[in-house]
């Protein structure tokens, strides 16, 4: 793997500040069977209650974000037919009137 593209907590830390107030907080679990088959604490995020139904628009937001004046004025193509297209649709309706990115 290429080291720059390895995320930092504080990559993650940026992405929570810049999508945080934009999705849900969702709940997490932990799961005794899990970490005793794994030998940690291992707690399990449900993302399943975002609005799309996946953690999709967490990327899809950030990447939003990201985006340079020109990038945003050629618009995105999300290339699927699943989770994400669905959180590509969710993210450019809710961005497009609010025009927070």
């Amino acid at each position: 793997m290429d080291a720059a593209a390895v995320i930092s907590l504080d990559d993650v830390r940026r992405a929570r500040e810049t999508i945080g107030a934009r999705l849900h907080r969702t709940p997490t679990f932990s799961s005794a069977t899990l970490s005793r088959l794994v030998g940690a604490d291992v707690h399990l995020k449900a993302e399943l209650f975002q609005r799309t139904g996946s953690f999709k628009p967490r990327g899809v937001l950030n990447k939003l974000a990201s985006l340079s004046p020109g990038e945003k004025s050629r618009g995105v193509v999300g290339i699927s037919a699943g989770n994400h297209a669905q959180a590509v649709a969710y993210c450019a309706r809710s961005s497009a009137s609010t025009r927070w990115w």
